[in-house]
């Protein structure tokens, strides 16, 4: 079954940019390398963290192809397909091919408030169009609408819904939807810092903004800990939990490009609206990678 492939580890994949501003496939092509063989479980394309609102169609394509043929089928691909005109997410879904592709994330709608029974139709009405499976994905820091417990598990009743990616950062509202959830839906985290507590409690796995700076220590500790092996998960995640908080401190993914420019990943070049980290932030997350050995 599809849905059991979008567990562990995956990466919200950064879009790297180029001094003009250009997408750079060169090193979008080795960062999945990179990522890959740093252990993580799946790929995510078009995410938050890609920069998406700020790439035209054109760009949003070549960034796709690049990650599929770099990947060349040995991970699972999810793709980002969300917005809050449901008949425009309609239309691209009837038009975008799928080769490739293995489950959209589609994003709770943005800036229309939508009521509880709202978000339902809109993602029921996705989920029916798909034609590959469905991950939800609740962010009501960037939205302006929570999905609840109870919408969420009325969705997790769909046969083509089968994760929801979680980020509420509202820990009692994910253990009920982990309570509460049918056997085939998973929870992902959607927050790199609580991701360890999260599988504890039950979560399967995470789409990840740190694993693209440091994929193997990251999928390490997602691993032991949905092994049970909770006492190196926690040395893992301690270790990482400073240099995590940083990643966001100046916005995301402004964070990870900078040590990932810092480890000549990439360059540090985001598209406005938002900048580049101010020196402090990027001073300590230098100062922390360095002290830590993170890989």
């Amino acid at each position: 079954m599809m849905h059991k492939q979008i567990k562990g580890t995956g990466v919200a994949l950064i879009t790297p940019f180029m001094q003009d501003f250009s997408v750079d496939t060169i090193a979008l092509t080795r960062l999945v390398e990179d990522v890959t063989k740093g252990g993580v479980d799946f790929l995510v394309a078009l995410g938050t963290t890609s920069e998406a609102p700020t790439l035209n169609a054109g760009e949003k394509d070549l960034v796709v192809q690049t990650i599929l043929q770099a990947n060349a089928g040995k991970l699972p691909v999810v793709l980002g397909m969300g917005g809050n005109n449901t008949a425009a997410i309609l239309q691209q879904i009837s038009q975008q091919d799928f080769t490739g592709i293995d489950a959209i994330l589609s994003v709770v709608p943005y800036y229309n408030k939508p009521s509880q029974a709202g978000m339902i139709a809109h993602f029921e009405a996705i989920a029916n169009a798909s034609p590959v499976p469905v991950v939800l994905y609740n962010v009501p820091g960037r939205t302006g609408a929570n999905l609840k417990a109870a919408a969420c598990l009325h969705l997790a009743k769909h046969q083509n819904i089968i994760a929801v990616k979680e980020a509420s950062g509202d820990l009692n509202q994910i253990m009920e939807i982990l309570r509460d959830k049918p056997d085939n839906f998973c929870v992902l985290s959607g927050d790199d810092a609580i991701t360890m507590p999260l599988i504890a409690l039950g979560a399967e796995g995470v789409i990840s903004v740190a694993a693209n700076a440091w994929p193997r220590d990251f999928s390490q500790m997602v691993r032991w800990q949905m092994e049970g092996k909770t006492t190196e998960a926690r040395k893992l995640h301690y270790q990482m939990l400073a240099l995590t908080g940083l990643l966001f401190a100046d916005g995301n993914p402004a964070g990870v490009k900078a040590l990932m420019a810092y480890r000549a990943l990439c360059e540090e070049v985001v598209r406005l609206p938002l900048v580049p980290v101010q020196k402090p932030i990027r001073e300590q997350l230098i100062q922390e990678w360095n002290q830590n050995k993170i890989v």
